[in-house]
C-alpha cells in the first residue's frame, strides 16, 4: 500500500510458520477505530500484505535479521500479525482518546472481581 495522506503506518510483528517479521504496514484511516488492521486483513481482494521497514528473523536459526525496505507477503503464510506498538505516526488528539479510553477500561477491568 502506498504511503499517503489516506494511511496510518502501524508497526507490528508477523508471524509465519519459519519466520518473525517485524514491519511497518500502512492501513486506512478512514475505518472504524481499533479495527483498522483486522480489516486489512479480511479484505478479500487482498492477495499480498505490503510491509515496509522490514526486518525478517528464521525461527530455527540465531542468523540475524534480513532486512528489506519494502517487502510483500502472501497473505496465505501469515500466521498471525500483532501491532507491536501503536501507531508509529505523530501524537494527534484521536490518539490521545484512544489512549484515555484504553486507560478507562483497563481501570474498569482491574475493578472486577473473578468468578
Amino acid at each position: 500500500m502506498a504511503k499517503s495522506n489516506d494511511t496510518v503506518p502501524i508497526e507490528v510483528t508477523i508471524l509465519t510458520a519459519d519466520h518473525d517479521i517485524k514491519g511497518v504496514v500502512h492501513v486506512s484511516k478512514y475505518t472504524n477505530t481499533n479495527r483498522e488492521l483486522t480489516d486489512l486483513l479480511n479484505d478479500k481482494e487482498r492477495r499480498f500484505l505490503a510491509v515496509t521497514n522490514a526486518e525478517i528473523y528464521p525461527r530455527s536459526s540465531a542468523l540475524p535479521p534480513r532486512k528489506y525496505n519494502f517487502l510483500e507477503i502472501h497473505m496465505d503464510y501469515v500466521l498471525m500479525v500483532h501491532p507491536t506498538t501503536q501507531a508509529v505516526f505523530q501524537d494527534t488528539g484521536k490518539a490521545q482518546e484512544d489512549i484515555a479510553r484504553f486507560r478507562e477500561l483497563r481501570s474498569k477491568l482491574n475493578q472486577t472481581k473473578p468468578f
